[in-house]
């Protein structure tokens, strides 16, 4: 079973900067994308970020395009780097795992695998 393991969450002000991570237990070398989502308070789990772990950029949602980096490590690592953060970025984000295919799946019943969630409060 696939564990996926994130930190770096936490509160931080309007206009700050946190960098999330996500550990895979398991990951497949040449296909498969790692995505990461967020839920708000009465809301569904929205698309937030995506990479393929053969290489290639990063595909965002318009929301956070522009101050969010995704990135990943050579190991089985991926980061999700938040900047300019808005009080409306507060969620619990997930990391989620596709272990096949390299097209980028947008919805959450397209992974396979998903983290325990780290909570992201942005005050204002």
């Amino acid at each position: 079973q696939v564990q996926l393991v994130e930190a770096g969450g936490g509160l931080v002000q309007a206009g700050g900067s946190l960098r999330l991570s996500c550990t895979t237990s398991e990951r497949t070398f040449s296909t498969g994308v790692m995505g990461w989502f967020r839920q708000a308070p009465g809301k569904g789990r929205e698309f937030v970020a995506a990479i393929r772990w053969s290489g290639g950029v990063a595909y965002y949602s318009d929301s956070v395009k522009g101050r969010f980096s995704m990135s990943r490590d050579n190991a089985k690592t991926m980061f999700l780097q938040m900047n300019s953060l808005k009080p409306e970025d507060t969620a619990v984000y997930y990391c989620a795992q596709r272990n096949f295919g390299n097209y980028i799946p947008v919805v959450p019943s397209e992974y396979n695998y998903w983290g325990q969630g780290t909570q992201v409060t942005v005050s204002s």
